[in-house]
């Protein structure tokens, strides 16, 4: 008898009147939003502007939304496209089925087409998102916990996840390891260690993105290898095992390459957002110097309004005005030989000149 474990919901989706809202639908908008609000912070950090990773995020979601649901198909397509399959239910995401690898794959074209339109290049994009991507998964997994899917082997430790019997598709009752679990604390640790990393080297270049996948593959190799749901095998390994290994060798190729190419980080990510924000600390700067000049008129006194600030020394240029206007001995010279010409000048002839023509 199991004393204790994990208990699953009994119901994963509750109706409000003809609206069914689905625990597995709010843990994936959840961990959208918290991955954009996160991504955003970081952009503003390197220099972008605010709302820009939402307005890419438009297009990335959607294309990841669907490149998602199409690894999981194709993947495992026997339930749509088998002999008694249902094709109509490959659209019922709600349900349950996307793919982490076609997510992040088709869900970059969707973000490159958003920052070829912004002008951004898209590397820095994905260095800022990364650990806001990390997040949302941890938080999306939960969506597993509610739809009962995708657990581990039988287990009895005391955090083993509690699974009730469903023979209508042939799920047997017990208590199994919490993969789900599992991968979302990994998920939060890869998280933390991106963010550390960045801020220890400051990576760029798409370096942190890449330490994102690398880090996420290594947790999620040894985690797929953990569950008993049906996959198709390789060789004796699951197909996401064979695809995490491989997806973690090209992110470490990527990142030792990039280093060498291109060390350090980007010094613009946005081109506009220096000039917008230049322009309006200068408006800003504008404004407060005019209030500071109208607020705060200046104490001294204009040039020539010194008697107001020292009567004294208002007084001793008076006196020194007054003396100055005392001529001096040499002073009365200069002028009668200045003036002298200017007289003579000023006689009419024969007004008693003594000067013989």
């Amino acid at each position: 008898m199991d004393l204790a474990f994990i208990p699953s919901p009994s119901v994963g989706v509750v109706h409000l009147g003809p609206i069914p809202l689905r625990g597995y639908a709010f843990c994936i908008i959840i961990g959208v939003f918290v991955g954009v609000w996160l991504g955003n912070k970081r952009w503003v950090q390197r220099g972008g502007r605010s709302g820009t990773v939402a307005d890419i995020a438009v297009w990335a979601v959607p294309f990841g939304l669907v490149g998602g649901r199409l690894y999981h198909v194709i993947t495992t397509y026997e339930p749509y496209f088998g002999p008694n399959g249902h094709p109509l239910d490959a659209f019922k995401v709600w349900e349950g089925g996307l793919g982490i690898w076609g997510a992040v794959a088709l869900g970059a074209v969707g973000a490159w087409i958003g920052c070829r339109r912004r002008g951004i290049p898209l590397p820095a994009y994905a260095d800022a998102l990364a650990p806001g991507l990390a997040l949302g998964q941890a938080i999306g997994r939960w969506g597993n916990w509610f739809n009962q899917e995708l657990y581990g082997k039988p287990t009895d430790v005391p955090w083993a996840l509690k699974i009730s019997s469903d023979p209508a598709i042939g799920r047997i009752g017990g208590t199994y390891h919490p993969t789900f679990l599992y991968e979302c604390l990994w998920c939060i640790g890869v998280a933390a260690l991106v963010m550390w990393a960045d801020k220890r080297f400051r990576l760029g270049h798409g370096r942190a993105f890449a330490l994102y996948v690398a880090a996420y593959c290594a947790g999620r190799a040894w985690i797929e290898y953990m569950r008993v749901d049906e996959a198709h095998h390789i060789l004796g390994l699951r197909l996401n095992v064979w695809t995490a290994l491989i997806v973690l060798v090209l992110a470490v190729a990527y990142f030792v390459v990039s280093a060498k190419r291109a060390p350090g980080r980007e010094a613009v990510v946005e081109p506009g957002a220096q000039l917008a924000e230049g322009a309006d600390g200068a408006a800003a700067g504008d404004d407060d110097d005019a209030r500071a000049s109208v607020e705060k008129p200046s104490s001294k006194a204009a040039p020539g309004d010194d008697r107001e600030t020292d009567p004294k020394a208002g007084a001793d240029r008076a006196d020194g005005a007054s003396a100055s206007t005392t001529d001096e001995p040499g002073d009365e010279k200069a002028e009668d030989a200045a003036d002298a010409p200017a007289a003579d000048a000023a006689k009419p002839a024969g007004s008693g000149s003594t000067k013989k023509s």
